[in-house]
Protein backbone atom coordinates (compact mmCIF):
# COMPACT_ATOMS: atom_id res chain seq x y z
CA UNK A 1 0.00 0.00 0.00
CA UNK A 2 1.15 3.42 -0.77
CA UNK A 3 0.20 6.38 0.86
CA UNK A 4 1.12 9.84 -0.55
CA UNK A 5 0.24 13.57 1.24
CA UNK A 6 1.29 16.62 -1.23
CA UNK A 7 2.91 19.25 1.43
CA UNK A 8 0.34 21.92 0.53
CA UNK A 9 -2.19 18.77 2.11
CA UNK A 10 -4.31 19.81 -1.02
CA UNK A 11 -4.07 15.94 -2.11
CA UNK A 12 -4.17 12.49 -0.11
CA UNK A 13 -4.32 9.62 -2.25
CA UNK A 14 -4.37 6.03 -1.11
CA UNK A 15 -3.57 2.67 -3.63
CA UNK A 16 -4.10 -0.37 -1.30
CA UNK A 17 -2.32 -3.44 -3.62
CA UNK A 18 -4.10 -6.66 -3.85
CA UNK A 19 -6.89 -8.18 -1.95
CA UNK A 20 -8.84 -4.51 -1.34
CA UNK A 21 -11.61 -3.85 -4.09
CA UNK A 22 -11.84 -0.29 -3.63
CA UNK A 23 -9.36 2.87 -3.81
CA UNK A 24 -9.49 5.86 -1.66
CA UNK A 25 -8.70 8.93 -3.51
CA UNK A 26 -9.60 12.33 -2.00
CA UNK A 27 -8.89 15.64 -4.32
CA UNK A 28 -9.43 19.00 -3.19
CA UNK A 29 -8.75 21.45 -5.83
CA UNK A 30 -11.99 24.52 -5.71
CA UNK A 31 -11.92 26.89 -3.29
CA UNK A 32 -15.63 25.86 -1.88
CA UNK A 33 -14.24 22.41 -0.79
CA UNK A 34 -13.29 22.70 3.26
CA UNK A 35 -11.07 20.22 4.66
CA UNK A 36 -13.74 18.07 6.45
CA UNK A 37 -12.76 15.48 3.93
CA UNK A 38 -9.34 15.62 4.06
CA UNK A 39 -9.42 15.37 8.05
CA UNK A 40 -11.81 12.75 7.70
CA UNK A 41 -9.24 10.66 5.53
CA UNK A 42 -6.41 11.20 7.59
CA UNK A 43 -8.50 9.98 10.36
CA UNK A 44 -9.19 6.75 8.83
CA UNK A 45 -5.49 6.55 7.55
CA UNK A 46 -3.97 7.04 11.17
CA UNK A 47 -5.92 3.93 12.18
CA UNK A 48 -5.10 1.93 9.04
CA UNK A 49 -1.47 2.78 9.22
CA UNK A 50 -0.94 1.94 13.15
CA UNK A 51 -2.68 -1.37 12.70
CA UNK A 52 -0.55 -2.41 9.65
CA UNK A 53 2.58 -1.45 10.76
CA UNK A 54 2.09 -3.24 13.95
CA UNK A 55 1.09 -6.34 12.06
CA UNK A 56 3.52 -5.84 9.50
CA UNK A 57 6.97 -4.44 11.34
CA UNK A 58 6.40 -7.59 14.13
CA UNK A 59 6.61 -9.94 11.33
CA UNK A 60 9.88 -8.62 9.74
CA UNK A 61 11.77 -8.13 13.52
CA UNK A 62 10.38 -11.61 14.42
CA UNK A 63 12.46 -12.98 10.89
CA UNK A 64 8.97 -14.24 9.47
CA UNK A 65 8.13 -12.99 5.56
CA UNK A 66 6.67 -9.65 5.46
CA UNK A 67 2.94 -9.06 4.20
CA UNK A 68 3.43 -6.57 1.17
CA UNK A 69 -1.09 -6.54 0.61
CA UNK A 70 -3.53 -6.23 3.02
CA UNK A 71 -4.95 -8.90 2.11
CA UNK A 72 -2.03 -11.13 3.33
CA UNK A 73 -1.92 -9.42 6.50
CA UNK A 74 -5.58 -10.29 6.90
CA UNK A 75 -5.26 -14.07 6.35
CA UNK A 76 -2.30 -14.54 8.35
CA UNK A 77 -4.66 -12.89 11.37
CA UNK A 78 -6.51 -15.84 10.81
CA UNK A 79 -4.12 -17.99 10.59
CA UNK A 80 -2.08 -17.69 13.50
CA UNK A 81 -3.10 -18.29 17.02
CA UNK A 82 -4.14 -15.59 19.50
CA UNK A 83 -0.56 -15.65 21.51
CA UNK A 84 1.36 -15.08 18.71
CA UNK A 85 -0.32 -11.82 17.66
CA UNK A 86 0.01 -9.80 20.82
CA UNK A 87 2.58 -6.81 20.57
CA UNK A 88 5.32 -6.89 22.80
CA UNK A 89 5.28 -4.89 25.78
CA UNK A 90 8.25 -2.53 24.92
CA UNK A 91 6.41 -1.48 21.54
CA UNK A 92 3.44 0.13 24.06
CA UNK A 93 6.01 1.25 26.62
CA UNK A 94 7.46 3.51 24.30
CA UNK A 95 4.80 4.58 21.98
CA UNK A 96 2.82 5.62 25.78
CA UNK A 97 6.02 7.55 26.79
CA UNK A 98 4.94 11.26 27.79
CA UNK A 99 7.85 13.92 26.91
CA UNK A 100 9.79 12.01 24.64
CA UNK A 101 10.35 14.05 22.02
CA UNK A 102 14.12 13.86 21.50
CA UNK A 103 14.22 10.21 20.71
CA UNK A 104 11.75 10.93 18.03
CA UNK A 105 14.07 11.27 14.95
CA UNK A 106 13.84 14.90 12.97
CA UNK A 107 11.05 15.47 10.03
CA UNK A 108 13.70 14.38 7.69
CA UNK A 109 13.97 10.88 9.10
CA UNK A 110 10.78 10.09 9.47
CA UNK A 111 9.51 7.65 6.56
CA UNK A 112 7.12 9.04 4.62
CA UNK A 113 5.32 5.72 3.32
CA UNK A 114 4.43 2.11 4.50
CA UNK A 115 6.39 0.97 2.16
CA UNK A 116 9.82 3.37 3.27
CA UNK A 117 9.02 2.68 6.53
CA UNK A 118 8.98 -1.24 5.96
CA UNK A 119 11.94 -1.05 3.95
CA UNK A 120 13.99 0.15 6.33
CA UNK A 121 13.18 -1.72 9.16
CA UNK A 122 14.38 -5.25 6.93
CA UNK A 123 17.54 -3.00 5.74
CA UNK A 124 18.60 -1.94 9.09
CA UNK A 125 17.46 -5.66 11.00
CA UNK A 126 15.45 -2.76 13.59
CA UNK A 127 15.05 -4.13 16.96
CA UNK A 128 11.73 -3.02 19.00
CA UNK A 129 13.00 0.13 19.86
CA UNK A 130 13.75 1.52 17.08
CA UNK A 131 10.69 0.13 15.42
CA UNK A 132 8.13 1.67 17.79
CA UNK A 133 10.60 4.81 18.37
CA UNK A 134 9.89 5.32 13.73
CA UNK A 135 6.23 4.31 14.13
CA UNK A 136 5.76 7.17 17.13
CA UNK A 137 7.16 9.38 14.68
CA UNK A 138 4.97 8.55 11.80
CA UNK A 139 2.35 8.73 13.58
CA UNK A 140 2.74 11.86 15.46
CA UNK A 141 3.38 13.72 12.13
CA UNK A 142 -0.13 12.37 10.66
CA UNK A 143 -1.58 13.76 13.68
CA UNK A 144 -0.16 17.30 13.58
CA UNK A 145 -1.01 17.45 9.95
CA UNK A 146 -4.29 16.38 10.98
CA UNK A 147 -4.42 19.08 13.59
CA UNK A 148 -3.09 21.79 11.22
CA UNK A 149 -5.98 21.24 8.64
CA UNK A 150 -8.87 21.71 11.32
CA UNK A 151 -7.18 24.30 12.82
CA UNK A 152 -7.15 26.06 8.87
CA UNK A 153 -11.12 25.00 8.15
CA UNK A 154 -11.93 26.77 11.51
CA UNK A 155 -10.12 29.77 10.85
CA UNK A 156 -10.86 29.96 7.33
CA UNK A 157 -14.60 29.65 8.47
CA UNK A 158 -14.23 32.21 11.10
CA UNK A 159 -12.76 34.75 8.55
CA UNK A 160 -15.94 33.79 5.76
CA UNK A 161 -18.88 34.41 8.45
CA UNK A 162 -17.75 37.04 10.43
CA UNK A 163 -16.90 39.29 6.78
CA UNK A 164 -19.35 41.29 5.62
CA UNK A 165 -19.54 40.55 1.97
CA UNK A 166 -18.91 43.52 -0.40
CA UNK A 167 -22.43 43.13 -2.06
CA UNK A 168 -24.41 43.94 1.14
CA UNK A 169 -21.83 46.72 2.12
CA UNK A 170 -22.87 48.47 -1.23
CA UNK A 171 -26.94 47.67 -0.50
CA UNK A 172 -25.88 49.62 2.81
CA UNK A 173 -24.53 52.52 1.31
CA UNK A 174 -26.63 52.79 -2.26
CA UNK A 175 -29.98 52.92 0.10
CA UNK A 176 -27.97 55.30 2.84
CA UNK A 177 -27.65 57.31 -0.82
CA UNK A 178 -31.46 56.95 -2.14
CA UNK A 179 -32.74 58.24 1.80
CA UNK A 180 -30.64 61.46 1.49
CA UNK A 181 -31.60 62.13 -2.51
CA UNK A 182 -35.09 60.73 -2.60
CA UNK A 183 -37.91 61.80 -1.01
CA UNK A 184 -39.65 58.86 -1.85
CA UNK A 185 -37.00 56.78 -0.13
CA UNK A 186 -37.83 58.74 3.65
CA UNK A 187 -41.83 58.16 3.67
CA UNK A 188 -43.00 58.00 7.31
CA UNK A 189 -42.70 54.48 8.38
CA UNK A 190 -45.43 53.62 9.22
CA UNK A 191 -48.14 55.92 7.23
CA UNK A 192 -49.51 58.71 9.84
CA UNK A 193 -52.96 56.58 9.51
CA UNK A 194 -51.66 53.03 10.40
CA UNK A 195 -49.54 54.70 13.62
CA UNK A 196 -52.33 53.74 16.39
CA UNK A 197 -51.71 49.90 15.22
CA UNK A 198 -48.11 50.49 16.50
CA UNK A 199 -49.76 49.93 20.59
CA UNK A 200 -53.12 48.00 19.05
CA UNK A 201 -52.94 44.54 20.85
CA UNK A 202 -55.55 43.14 18.69
CA UNK A 203 -52.81 42.64 16.23
CA UNK A 204 -50.10 40.25 15.32
CA UNK A 205 -46.85 42.25 16.54
CA UNK A 206 -43.76 40.84 15.46
CA UNK A 207 -40.45 41.78 17.04
CA UNK A 208 -36.96 42.12 14.64
CA UNK A 209 -33.49 43.39 15.90
CA UNK A 210 -30.75 43.99 12.74
CA UNK A 211 -28.46 46.00 10.87
CA UNK A 212 -28.53 43.46 7.94
CA UNK A 213 -31.10 45.23 5.41
CA UNK A 214 -30.90 42.28 2.95
CA UNK A 215 -31.65 39.79 5.38
CA UNK A 216 -34.17 41.47 7.25
CA UNK A 217 -36.21 42.18 3.65
CA UNK A 218 -36.37 38.26 3.23
CA UNK A 219 -37.88 37.93 6.68
CA UNK A 220 -40.35 40.63 6.33
CA UNK A 221 -41.31 39.07 2.90
CA UNK A 222 -41.66 35.86 3.68
CA UNK A 223 -43.99 36.97 7.01
CA UNK A 224 -46.07 38.85 4.93
CA UNK A 225 -46.13 36.54 2.11
CA UNK A 226 -47.11 33.80 4.01
CA UNK A 227 -49.45 35.21 6.67
CA UNK A 228 -53.55 34.68 6.16
CA UNK A 229 -54.18 37.70 7.64
CA UNK A 230 -51.64 40.43 6.21
CA UNK A 231 -53.19 43.11 6.96
CA UNK A 232 -52.84 42.21 10.71
CA UNK A 233 -49.28 42.14 10.33
CA UNK A 234 -47.33 44.50 12.49
CA UNK A 235 -43.75 44.79 12.18
CA UNK A 236 -41.31 46.90 14.55
CA UNK A 237 -38.11 46.88 12.71
CA UNK A 238 -34.89 47.83 15.11
CA UNK A 239 -31.44 48.87 14.03
CA UNK A 240 -28.62 50.97 14.30
CA UNK A 241 -27.45 54.35 13.38
CA UNK A 242 -25.19 53.82 10.69
CA UNK A 243 -27.93 51.22 9.22
CA UNK A 244 -30.96 53.35 10.26
CA UNK A 245 -31.38 55.41 6.35
CA UNK A 246 -30.46 52.52 4.52
CA UNK A 247 -33.13 50.55 6.34
CA UNK A 248 -36.03 52.95 6.11
CA UNK A 249 -35.09 53.51 2.39
CA UNK A 250 -35.62 49.86 1.74
CA UNK A 251 -38.96 50.09 3.44
CA UNK A 252 -40.28 52.97 2.08
CA UNK A 253 -39.26 51.76 -1.42
CA UNK A 254 -40.11 48.37 -1.18
CA UNK A 255 -43.75 48.66 0.97
CA UNK A 256 -45.28 45.55 2.14
CA UNK A 257 -48.83 46.35 2.25
CA UNK A 258 -51.30 45.88 3.86
CA UNK A 259 -49.13 44.36 6.69
CA UNK A 260 -47.60 47.80 8.76
CA UNK A 261 -43.91 48.25 8.55
CA UNK A 262 -41.94 50.22 11.51
CA UNK A 263 -38.29 50.88 11.37
CA UNK A 264 -36.89 52.51 14.89
CA UNK A 265 -33.42 53.26 14.87
CA UNK A 266 -32.41 51.81 18.88
CA UNK A 267 -31.66 55.24 19.82
CA UNK A 268 -35.54 57.05 18.94
CA UNK A 269 -36.38 54.80 22.36
CA UNK A 270 -37.26 56.91 25.17
CA UNK A 271 -36.21 54.71 27.66
CA UNK A 272 -32.97 53.89 26.15
CA UNK A 273 -31.83 56.90 26.24
CA UNK A 274 -32.44 57.77 29.37
CA UNK A 275 -29.64 57.09 32.59
CA UNK A 276 -27.77 53.78 32.30
CA UNK A 277 -28.28 50.68 30.21
CA UNK A 278 -26.99 48.10 32.06
CA UNK A 279 -26.76 45.59 29.03
CA UNK A 280 -24.84 48.33 27.09
CA UNK A 281 -22.14 48.71 30.17
CA UNK A 282 -22.40 45.05 30.35
CA UNK A 283 -21.11 45.06 27.00
CA UNK A 284 -18.78 48.06 26.92
CA UNK A 285 -16.58 45.62 29.79
CA UNK A 286 -17.47 42.24 27.70
CA UNK A 287 -15.48 44.01 25.11
CA UNK A 288 -12.69 44.72 26.85
CA UNK A 289 -12.64 41.63 28.90
CA UNK A 290 -12.64 39.43 25.31
CA UNK A 291 -10.11 41.66 23.60
CA UNK A 292 -7.61 41.12 26.68
CA UNK A 293 -8.92 37.24 27.22
CA UNK A 294 -9.13 36.21 24.06
CA UNK A 295 -5.65 38.10 21.93
CA UNK A 296 -7.35 37.68 18.78
CA UNK A 297 -7.20 34.58 16.24
CA UNK A 298 -3.67 35.27 15.49
CA UNK A 299 -2.48 34.46 18.97
CA UNK A 300 -5.59 31.54 19.21
CA UNK A 301 -4.49 29.84 16.00
CA UNK A 302 -0.89 29.47 17.50
CA UNK A 303 -1.45 28.17 20.63
CA UNK A 304 0.07 24.29 19.94
CA UNK A 305 -1.30 23.15 23.28
CA UNK A 306 -5.08 23.71 22.93
CA UNK A 307 -7.47 20.98 21.25
CA UNK A 308 -8.87 22.47 17.38
CA UNK A 309 -12.58 22.37 18.93
CA UNK A 310 -11.55 24.77 21.98
CA UNK A 311 -9.63 26.75 18.97
CA UNK A 312 -12.65 26.67 17.06
CA UNK A 313 -14.77 27.95 19.86
CA UNK A 314 -12.38 31.19 20.88
CA UNK A 315 -12.71 32.22 17.15
CA UNK A 316 -16.26 32.10 17.09
CA UNK A 317 -16.12 33.91 20.38
CA UNK A 318 -14.83 36.79 18.38
CA UNK A 319 -17.63 36.91 16.00
CA UNK A 320 -18.48 40.75 15.87
CA UNK A 321 -22.49 39.45 16.44
CA UNK A 322 -21.65 38.21 20.27
CA UNK A 323 -19.99 41.81 21.40
CA UNK A 324 -23.61 43.54 19.16
CA UNK A 325 -26.34 45.20 20.49
CA UNK A 326 -28.49 43.84 17.79
CA UNK A 327 -28.15 40.46 19.72
CA UNK A 328 -28.90 41.92 23.19
CA UNK A 329 -31.64 43.69 22.85
CA UNK A 330 -34.28 41.41 23.41
CA UNK A 331 -33.82 41.27 26.67
CA UNK A 332 -35.04 44.75 27.21
CA UNK A 333 -38.53 44.28 25.17
CA UNK A 334 -41.16 44.76 27.85
CA UNK A 335 -39.07 48.37 28.32
CA UNK A 336 -38.94 49.16 24.52
CA UNK A 337 -43.08 47.92 23.86
CA UNK A 338 -44.29 48.96 26.99
CA UNK A 339 -47.77 48.81 25.77
CA UNK A 340 -47.61 45.75 23.93
CA UNK A 341 -49.32 42.36 25.60
CA UNK A 342 -47.16 40.04 23.29
CA UNK A 343 -45.31 40.12 21.00
CA UNK A 344 -43.04 37.04 18.78
CA UNK A 345 -39.48 38.13 18.25
CA UNK A 346 -37.40 36.93 15.17
CA UNK A 347 -33.89 36.36 14.46
CA UNK A 348 -32.62 37.93 11.06
CA UNK A 349 -31.07 34.77 9.94
CA UNK A 350 -34.83 32.81 9.70
CA UNK A 351 -37.55 31.93 6.51
CA UNK A 352 -40.84 31.99 7.32
CA UNK A 353 -43.25 29.62 5.69
CA UNK A 354 -46.43 29.32 7.03
CA UNK A 355 -48.96 31.73 8.75
CA UNK A 356 -47.94 32.61 12.12
CA UNK A 357 -51.05 33.74 13.59
CA UNK A 358 -51.77 30.45 14.98
CA UNK A 359 -48.81 31.61 17.75
CA UNK A 360 -51.58 34.07 19.36
CA UNK A 361 -53.79 31.23 20.17
CA UNK A 362 -50.99 29.02 21.97
CA UNK A 363 -52.21 29.02 25.91
CA UNK A 364 -48.61 30.02 27.47
CA UNK A 365 -49.78 28.66 30.83
CA UNK A 366 -48.57 31.82 32.79
CA UNK A 367 -45.00 31.41 30.97
CA UNK A 368 -42.97 34.26 29.53
CA UNK A 369 -40.79 32.38 26.74
CA UNK A 370 -42.72 29.75 24.03
CA UNK A 371 -39.91 28.19 23.09
CA UNK A 372 -38.26 25.22 21.06
CA UNK A 373 -36.80 22.81 22.91
CA UNK A 374 -33.12 21.16 21.45
CA UNK A 375 -32.46 17.92 23.07
CA UNK A 376 -35.01 15.76 21.36
CA UNK A 377 -32.53 14.74 18.52
CA UNK A 378 -29.44 13.43 17.30
CA UNK A 379 -28.45 16.44 15.73
CA UNK A 380 -24.64 16.87 17.49
CA UNK A 381 -24.97 20.61 16.36
CA UNK A 382 -28.22 22.10 17.23
CA UNK A 383 -30.94 18.88 18.53
CA UNK A 384 -29.26 17.54 21.44
CA UNK A 385 -28.35 20.32 23.45
CA UNK A 386 -28.61 20.59 27.37
CA UNK A 387 -27.35 22.80 29.72
CA UNK A 388 -24.33 21.54 29.83
CA UNK A 389 -23.67 22.50 26.04
CA UNK A 390 -23.69 26.09 27.02
CA UNK A 391 -23.11 26.78 30.54
CA UNK A 392 -19.52 25.39 32.49
CA UNK A 393 -20.74 22.96 34.98
CA UNK A 394 -16.74 23.04 36.25
CA UNK A 395 -17.45 26.07 38.16
CA UNK A 396 -19.63 26.48 41.62
CA UNK A 397 -21.54 29.20 41.15
CA UNK A 398 -23.21 27.06 37.36
CA UNK A 399 -23.01 23.58 39.42
CA UNK A 400 -24.78 24.52 42.42
CA UNK A 401 -27.25 26.10 40.36
CA UNK A 402 -28.73 24.67 37.34
CA UNK A 403 -28.75 20.46 36.45
CA UNK A 404 -26.54 20.26 33.30
CA UNK A 405 -29.13 17.60 31.96
CA UNK A 406 -32.03 19.76 31.95
CA UNK A 407 -33.17 20.59 28.13
CA UNK A 408 -31.76 23.40 26.46
CA UNK A 409 -34.40 25.46 24.39
CA UNK A 410 -33.87 27.90 21.18
CA UNK A 411 -33.27 31.74 20.36
CA UNK A 412 -34.53 32.47 17.50
CA UNK A 413 -38.62 32.48 16.70
CA UNK A 414 -39.58 33.17 20.48
CA UNK A 415 -43.25 34.11 21.50
CA UNK A 416 -42.78 36.72 24.63
CA UNK A 417 -45.66 37.29 26.61
CA UNK A 418 -44.67 40.86 27.79
CA UNK A 419 -47.30 40.93 30.41
CA UNK A 420 -46.54 38.02 32.51
CA UNK A 421 -42.65 39.41 32.03
CA UNK A 422 -43.06 42.46 33.42
CA UNK A 423 -43.71 40.52 36.63
CA UNK A 424 -40.78 38.73 36.50
CA UNK A 425 -37.59 40.06 37.29
CA UNK A 426 -35.96 38.43 33.83
CA UNK A 427 -33.77 41.29 32.93
CA UNK A 428 -32.33 41.81 36.22
CA UNK A 429 -31.16 38.29 36.10
CA UNK A 430 -29.54 38.24 32.90
CA UNK A 431 -27.88 41.55 33.42
CA UNK A 432 -26.62 40.19 36.92
CA UNK A 433 -24.94 36.72 35.92
CA UNK A 434 -23.48 38.90 32.77
CA UNK A 435 -22.03 40.57 35.74
CA UNK A 436 -21.07 37.44 37.23
CA UNK A 437 -19.22 36.17 33.81
CA UNK A 438 -17.66 39.29 33.40
CA UNK A 439 -16.19 39.26 36.88
CA UNK A 440 -14.87 35.18 36.69
CA UNK A 441 -13.16 36.05 33.42
CA UNK A 442 -15.49 34.71 30.90
CA UNK A 443 -15.41 31.47 32.45
CA UNK A 444 -19.43 30.33 33.14
CA UNK A 445 -19.99 30.84 29.46
CA UNK A 446 -17.90 31.54 26.31
CA UNK A 447 -19.96 33.41 24.08
CA UNK A 448 -23.08 34.56 23.09
CA UNK A 449 -26.83 35.88 24.17
CA UNK A 450 -28.45 31.86 24.51
CA UNK A 451 -26.48 30.85 27.82
CA UNK A 452 -27.47 34.15 29.61
CA UNK A 453 -30.94 33.61 28.12
CA UNK A 454 -30.80 30.27 29.40
CA UNK A 455 -29.79 31.46 32.83
CA UNK A 456 -32.45 34.50 32.82
CA UNK A 457 -35.88 32.45 31.35
CA UNK A 458 -35.44 29.11 33.59
CA UNK A 459 -38.50 28.50 35.14
CA UNK A 460 -40.19 30.78 32.66
CA UNK A 461 -40.56 28.86 29.38
CA UNK A 462 -43.04 27.24 27.89
CA UNK A 463 -42.32 24.40 25.56
CA UNK A 464 -43.67 24.80 21.96
CA UNK A 465 -44.24 22.23 19.30
CA UNK A 466 -40.96 22.01 17.08
CA UNK A 467 -42.93 22.65 13.99
CA UNK A 468 -42.75 26.08 14.70
CA UNK A 469 -38.99 26.28 14.28
CA UNK A 470 -36.72 24.17 12.69
CA UNK A 471 -32.74 24.79 13.42
CA UNK A 472 -29.49 24.23 12.30
CA UNK A 473 -29.76 25.06 8.45
CA UNK A 474 -26.16 27.09 9.14
CA UNK A 475 -24.28 24.12 10.57
CA UNK A 476 -24.85 21.16 8.16
CA UNK A 477 -25.59 20.52 4.59
CA UNK A 478 -27.20 17.05 4.89
CA UNK A 479 -30.38 18.27 6.25
CA UNK A 480 -33.75 16.76 4.96
CA UNK A 481 -34.84 19.14 2.31
CA UNK A 482 -38.46 17.23 2.87
CA UNK A 483 -38.27 17.95 6.29
CA UNK A 484 -37.22 21.70 6.45
CA UNK A 485 -40.53 22.19 3.50
CA UNK A 486 -42.50 20.78 6.52
CA UNK A 487 -41.61 23.48 9.02
CA UNK A 488 -43.43 26.55 9.83
CA UNK A 489 -40.02 28.93 10.56
CA UNK A 490 -36.35 27.78 9.56
CA UNK A 491 -33.26 28.65 10.97
CA UNK A 492 -29.88 29.31 9.24
CA UNK A 493 -28.38 29.57 12.80
CA UNK A 494 -24.43 28.59 12.12
CA UNK A 495 -21.56 29.66 10.32
CA UNK A 496 -23.28 29.39 6.99
CA UNK A 497 -25.30 32.21 6.85
CA UNK A 498 -27.74 31.89 3.52
CA UNK A 499 -26.27 35.36 2.29
CA UNK A 500 -22.40 33.98 2.63
CA UNK A 501 -20.40 32.46 0.00
CA UNK A 502 -20.21 29.27 2.52
CA UNK A 503 -23.63 29.16 2.94
CA UNK A 504 -25.02 25.20 1.33
CA UNK A 505 -26.48 25.23 -1.98
CA UNK A 506 -28.99 23.03 -1.59
CA UNK A 507 -30.55 25.05 1.26
CA UNK A 508 -29.77 28.51 0.06
CA UNK A 509 -32.82 28.74 -2.77
CA UNK A 510 -34.89 28.37 0.47
CA UNK A 511 -33.63 31.91 1.78
CA UNK A 512 -32.49 33.46 -1.74
CA UNK A 513 -36.56 33.06 -3.02
CA UNK A 514 -37.69 35.87 -1.35
CA UNK A 515 -35.63 38.10 -3.19
CA UNK A 516 -36.42 40.11 -5.99
CA UNK A 517 -33.07 40.10 -8.21
CA UNK A 518 -34.67 41.92 -11.00
CA UNK A 519 -34.56 45.07 -8.49
CA UNK A 520 -32.18 48.07 -9.21
CA UNK A 521 -30.24 48.15 -5.86
CA UNK A 522 -30.13 44.29 -5.90
CA UNK A 523 -28.74 44.19 -9.44
CA UNK A 524 -26.41 46.72 -9.15
CA UNK A 525 -24.42 45.18 -5.76
CA UNK A 526 -24.65 42.07 -7.88
CA UNK A 527 -26.58 40.15 -5.42
CA UNK A 528 -27.48 36.66 -7.12
CA UNK A 529 -28.70 33.63 -6.28
CA UNK A 530 -26.02 31.87 -5.82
Amino acid sequence: MKLQISPSLRHVTVFPGKGVRDFIKVKVGSRRVSYRMIIYSLLFLAFLLRFVFVLTAIDTIDGENSCSTIGCVGKRIWRKRPESMKVPEEIYRILEEKGNEGVIPGRSEVPQSLEEFVAEMKSNKSDVRTFAVKLKAMVFQLEQRTRTAKIQEYLYRHVASSSIPKQLHCLTLRLANEHSTNAGARLQLPAPESVPYLVDNSFFHFVLASDNVLAVSVVATSLVRNSLRPEKVVLHIITDRKTYTSMHAWFSLHPLTPAIIEVRDLHHFDWFTKGKVPVLEAMEKDQRARSQFRGGSSAIVANNTEKPYIIAAKLQALSPKYTSLMNHIRIYLPELFPSLKKVVFLDDDIVIQTDLSPLWDIDMKGKVNGAVQTCLGDDKFVMSKRLKSYLNFSHPLISENFNPNECAWAYGMNIFDLKAWRKTNISHTYHHWLQKNLKSDLSLWQLGTLPPGLIAFHGHVHIINPFWHMLGLGYQDNTSIADVKKAGVIHFNGRAKPWLEIAFPELQHLWTKYIDFTDKFIKKCHIRAS
